[in-house]
């Protein structure tokens, strides 16, 4: 049975609690017996634009409630739009596969762009018209002790609270009416109309902004004039139990900058200039000084005020993260492609990257050549822990806790902006050199860690070794234990057993393992490799090292970890003070 066809067949607060993962007595407590004070904690944060908004944010138990509750009703709304085939391109606020940029590009490239707000969006929406929807919405009609529980789930003194996690699909649900009766509003006067949250966006190419949606109170000539919602838009509004935010209506015209949530819609999508240069700023300064400071929210005299204060390295990664976003949004869509290659915004990213996750690193880092030599490596130093404490702790409980991370090659933007993608001696020669690249004007604070990059000592190992002499000097040969590359950046290769001349990681498995045989198919480590006969790295990798990793002798691997630890505790004693002899 679908997730819509079991919220309709339930009849009860148990039908209720099943469906949200609870019990029912858990969900009997928190709706009827739990405290109502300790319910929500409410507090204000100021508003970047003046004012304060009040946020009313659930306990930890109701929060989840709340949160399944959720994401019911969202897989709910996804079944109705599929079954009736509904695209729903109007609202774009905590709307799966849709944001701030769909949102935003509705209305990209016009000569007239209106926003007007709703005033006290999610308040407005009280008790009965959240239990009303559900009774009687056509896509819904749920059992009247259901609609009840819902609404006593997501209300809190008689309306949907901010900071509650179903309060925006919810609000969405009630707000579809509204939209509807906006759009048709919209098209009938030849404009295209949105929705985030509270934000009601139209714009238009007509060279007159149709009288019913706004309306001027002076000339196009006069920046400080107002425009003023249209009678037609005032009553649609009304008549669907919103209010106009009298104070946040705005015409933006084509020779202006328009913005639509928080975007430039000009010609492409795009971030505002000032918050690009806030944010190349603030990397600039962390790279330099190991701080910056943010714009947010801090505590004084017990108060929430809007100031400078500390950021974090969180923030910042998310914030760079938002305008790559945008940049590759755009790169999505022919019309606003731009110029090959890095752009500005990316190097910088880039800039923030190398410091955060290698420069600045928290704990010492291991670059393998690919994923499946992190595979090896993890088994490897869990097998030898008590041998190793420099690479893992084997704590009093027995649990084993690696204190070396192995750097992971996500499918991701991050990855191919430090120019890692899936690894390979090739991709490791190119961040060698630009490693010393990058960090060349790093002057903050770090370097505590040691960043080691593991190769295979084969045939493959010669770009490397050539990136390790142009950078440092100094010409590797494989035979040392580690060479320090620059910085706070080492290379250690796969240790050569006599009377070989060359090896490769797979090499210290011992040979009844990588006998092992799978589906009729043998390892193959790729030379002759036939896919009818063999199986290659990734399989071995993840059928046989990860699935036998307790039965497998890792002995072998004693010579290399043993090398690791010698890289990573040479850049430890180069750094850290010693104490002074007694």
């Amino acid at each position: 049975m679908s997730r819509l066809a079991s919220l309709k067949a339930a009849t009860s607060l148990s039908d209720v609690a099943k469906l949200l993962a609870f019990k029912p007595k858990a969900v009997s407590y928190i709706l009827y017996k739990q405290p109502a004070a300790t319910k929500y904690r409410t507090f204000q944060i100021p508003k970047r634009n003046g004012g304060e908004r009040t946020i009313k944010a659930p306990d930890e138990a109701l929060k989840l409630l709340q949160r399944r509750l959720s994401e019911l009703l969202q897989d709910c709304v996804d079944e109705i739009n599929t079954v009736k085939q509904r695209k729903d391109r109007t609202a774009h606020g905590f709307k799966r596969k849709r944001s701030i940029i769909t949102n935003a590009r509705q209305h990209r490239h016009r000569r007239w762009v209106f926003n007007v707000d709703l005033e006290d969006f999610f308040p407005s929406i009280n008790f009965g018209r959240v239990r009303g929807f559900f009774l009687k919405n056509r896509d819904f009609e749920l059992h009247e002790d259901v609609a009840t529980v819902i609404a006593q789930i997501a209300c809190h003194e008689n309306a949907l609270p901010q900071g509650s996690p179903c309060s925006p699909v919810i609000s969405n649900l009630v707000a579809h009416l509204l939209d509807m009766r906006l759009v048709r509003l919209a098209s009938d006067a030849g404009c295209t109309y949105s929705r985030y949250a509270d934000d009601l966006t139209f714009s238009t190419n007509k060279r007159e902004f149709p009288a019913n949606i706004a309306v001027s109170s002076g000339n196009e000539g006069d920046a400080s004039h107002l425009w003023l919602p249209g009678e037609a838009l005032r009553k649609v509004i009304k008549r669907t139990g919103f209010r106009i935010n009298a104070k946040k209506t705005h015409q933006m015209y084509r020779a202006s900058r328009q913005n639509v949530t928080g975007l430039v819609v000009n010609k492409k999508i795009n971030v505002r200039w000032e918050y690009r240069h806030n944010v190349r700023a603030m990397v600039h300064s962390l790279v330099r000084t190991g701080a910056f400071q943010i714009l947010g929210v801090t505590s004084k005299d017990g108060h929430a005020v809007l100031e400078k204060r500390p950021g974090d390295l969180n923030e910042l990664h998310g914030m760079l993260g938002f305008i790559y976003s945008i940049d590759v949004y755009n790169k999505t869509h022919p019309s606003d492609a731009f110029a090959e290659g890095m752009s500005a915004s990316e190097k910088v990213y880039r800039e923030f990257l190398i410091y955060s996750t290698f420069y600045a690193a928290e704990a010492p880092i291991v670059i393998c050549e690919g994923e499946t030599d992190n595979v090896y490596l993890t088994h490897a130093i869990r097998s030898l822990a008590a041998e190793f404490p420099s690479l893992a702790e084997v704590r009093s409980d027995g649990k084993i806790h690696l204190r070396v991370r192995l750097y992971k090659y996500p499918h991701s933007s991050t990855a191919r902006l430090l120019g890692l993608n899936d690894g390979g001696s090739g991709v490791l020669s190119k961040f060698i050199a630009a490693y010393k690249k990058e960090t060349k004007h790093f002057t903050a604070p770090g370097l505590t860690d040691a960043v080691v990059i593991l190769y295979d000592n084969d045939a493959g190992a010669k770009g490397i070794r050539q990136a390790i002499k142009n950078v440092s000097g100094v010409k590797a040969t494989g035979d040392e234990p580690f060479v320090h590359v620059i910085k706070n950046l080492y290379a250690v290769s796969t240790p050569v057993e006599a009377p070989a001349t060359q090896s490769k990681i797979e090499d210290f498995f011992d040979a009844t393992i990588k006998a092992t045989v799978i589906d009729g198919k043998m390892f193959n480590e790729g030379d002759g490799f036939n896919a009818d006969q063999h199986y290659g790295k990734k399989v071995f990798a993840q059928q046989v090292v990860r699935s036998k990793a307790d039965i497998i002798d890792f002995t072998g691997f004693r010579a290399l970890l043993t090398n690791l630890t010698e890289a990573i505790n040479s850049h430890k004693a180069s750094v850290v003070p010693q104490p002074p002899e007694p």
